[in-house]
């Protein structure tokens, strides 16, 4: 299971201690998704050898612009192995969007509905279940959130839309491990397969991007195979993975 963060300086903890945090938590995977302004620096390698634990490179697109969130998405697209798009103004804007991997808190300060739940679906574009405002705040903003999730849930159930599930921690001690996201969600309305589904969501979008961005890579389902003299050859796989 992976999980989505915010490190220093975009929040107030290194990658290298939400790594170690993350690991002791059980995760087997971070996702580095600082917005565009606040980059990290950081030893992914060297992470990864001293924690036993994945980091992904990633980027929260935050912009109003969509011209500008064009550019950027296309920029990054070649950079980051996972690609969100900061939620609210830009929400239909991003779920048009093949490029991108996640429509991040679509809900906070934005909406979704049905004509976007399908966008989604049809694109590929998956919807992020964020817990944050459930995990951190109190009263009516909290009862707003549960409100908000549920909304969601129904939509892209609906619409059989792809979807991530992360608590959007920005310090170490924000991130919640994975016992504590299902006991949550089925809190407040979710399956446990759901969530499960959603944190592992994270993880499978890096690993088909990578697969993407390789060499042999052609299309979906197409891959270069070298021949006998080194030189390559298109093949197609079929849907049970035997070369065609």
């Amino acid at each position: 299971m992976y999980e989505a963060v915010h490190a220093y300086p975009d929040g107030s903890a290194t990658v290298a201690r939400l790594a170690k945090t993350a690991a002791r938590y059980g995760y087997d995977g971070i996702v580095i998704r600082n917005h565009g302004d606040a980059q990290a620096t950081y030893d992914a390698g060297g992470i990864a050898s001293e924690y036993d634990i994945e980091v992904v490179s990633g980027i929260e697109i935050r912009t109003e612009d969509p011209g500008r969130a064009s550019g950027l998405i296309g920029n990054y697209r070649s950079k980051r192995t996972v690609v969100c798009v900061h939620g609210g103004a830009l929400n239909r804007f991003a779920l048009e969007q093949p490029q991108v991997d996640v429509l991040a808190h679509p809900m906070d300060g934005g909406d979704v509905n049905h004509v976007l739940a399908r966008s989604a679906a049809e694109n590929g574009v998956h919807v992020e279940f964020n817990l944050s405002r459930v995990l951190r705040a109190d009263g009516g903003p909290r009862v707003e959130a549960i409100s908000d999730l549920r909304k969601l849930r129904e939509l892209v159930e609906q619409y059989d839309a792809p979807y991530v599930v992360s608590a959007d921690a920005r310090s170490h001690l924000q991130l919640r491990g994975p016992r504590e996201l299902i006991a949550l969600g089925e809190t407040i309305g979710f399956d446990r397969e759901a969530i499960v589904g959603g944190v592992r969501a994270w993880g499978e979008i890096a690993s088909r991007n990578r697969e993407r961005q390789s060499e042999t890579f052609v299309e979906p389902g197409v891959r270069i195979v070298p021949g006998d003299q080194g030189d390559g050859e298109a093949k197609r796989e079929s849907r049970c993975g035997h070369e065609e």
